[in-house]
């Protein structure tokens, strides 16, 4: 990777592909994640059970509606920390034709993403419930209309593809594997043939629990591996590394197989206010993050979005990897202090 190479970017050379989520955010008490037996800072998939929740956080007095989903927030943010040109990032995803959807089509409008829907009408807009309190998120997804994503109907129509193939890096999160691993290996084999750089991210511990067969079929693939502290452990132990030193779960998940081998898989670990470690060659690093005072941070859901969003706009620009985690940990501290993976006009990034 060079350092400080500035080429003027095309259109679509960022794409992702994931669940476009609306999320729904109410500060909530402990007595109300007790309630739905949720842990301070999980994320989980709804489950019947969950139902009333959805119907309570709406009544909350402070509920907030933004546009989510975890890798349409990132790649939303590498495009603010891109800012021109516009739509460098691209989007698929499956949305409703509803009130919902249309929020989210003009939210990406307006983040200058090239947002591709696969537009049906059997499930609505999927929603994510993030319970907060103080600075943990709980989030609950109910995925709906994201969980009908198809291949055939949407991935692979000639014109979908093209944008595909235009695409120079690849981000996809974890989270995708619940709806259609089959469009995920379409892409990630496109980008391993091509010797283009396609990026995973762990997303959640029950990833790795219950998902880990599509997760491995896709490993293969993966030339940077995104997840925090949490995950890395529950992959760890699904995977019996038998260890819990972040930097040697790095070590083993960069020395899992690989098919194209001219690029050595890079695995990059945030720990919230601990230092991000990152393979770099043959060794493994610590970036501290920025100093933040604990009463700017006004919720820290999105903090992994944007930190991976940060190092997207760096990567795409073919900056070298200290450069790119500099620029997540800038966009992650920017949206600590904002509610939601919400953020200013402009960054203000050096």
């Amino acid at each position: 990777m060079s350092t400080g190479m500035t080429t003027a970017l095309s259109e679509n050379t960022l794409f992702g592909m994931g669940n476009p989520l609306l999320d729904i955010s109410a500060v909530v008490d402990k007595d109300f994640l007790d309630k739905f037996g949720l842990k301070l800072n999980d994320q989980i998939l709804a489950e019947e059970h969950h139902k009333a929740l959805f119907e309570e956080i709406v009544q909350k007095k402070k509920v907030e509606y933004h546009a989510g989903g975890s890798t349409q927030n990132s790649v939303k943010i590498a495009q603010w920390m891109i800012q021109e040109p516009h739509k460098v990032a691209t989007f698929f995803g499956c949305i409703g034709t509803d009130r919902f959807g249309e929020i989210l089509k003009k939210k990406a409008e307006e983040a200058h993403v090239d947002a591709h829907y696969y537009e049906q009408n059997e499930e609505p807009t999927g929603t994510c419930a993030a319970c907060i309190t103080g600075d943990n998120r709980s989030l609950v997804a109910n995925l709906a209309a994201a969980n009908c994503y198809k291949k055939e109907k949407h991935l692979d129509l000639d014109s979908n593809w093209e944008l595909v193939k235009k695409a120079k890096v690849y981000y996809i999160a974890g989270f995708f594997l619940t709806v259609s691993p089959e469009s995920i290996l379409k892409v990630a084999k496109h980008a391993s043939e091509n010797n283009k750089i396609f990026c995973m991210n762990l997303s959640a511990p029950f990833i790795s629990q219950f998902f880990k067969e599509p997760l491995m079929k896709v490993m293969p693939y993966v030339d940077i591996l995104f997840g925090n502290e949490t995950e890395a452990a529950t992959f760890a132990k699904e995977l019996g590394f038998e260890t819990d030193d972040i930097a040697e779960i790095a070590k083993k998940a960069q020395n899992l197989p690989k098919e194209n081998t001219k690029r050595q898989r890079m695995v990059v670990f945030t720990q919230g206010k601990d230092d991000t470690v990152a393979t770099v060659g043959e060794k493994v690093t610590r970036f501290p993050v920025l100093d933040i005072d604990q009463n700017d941070i006004v919720d820290t859901n999105g903090a992994g979005d944007a930190f991976v969003g940060g190092f997207l706009s760096s990567l795409v620009k073919e900056q070298a990897v200290e450069e790119c985690i500099r620029a997540g940990h800038y966009s992650a501290n920017v949206i600590i202090r904002r509610v939601g993976c919400t953020f200013p006009e402009k960054p203000d990034f050096q």
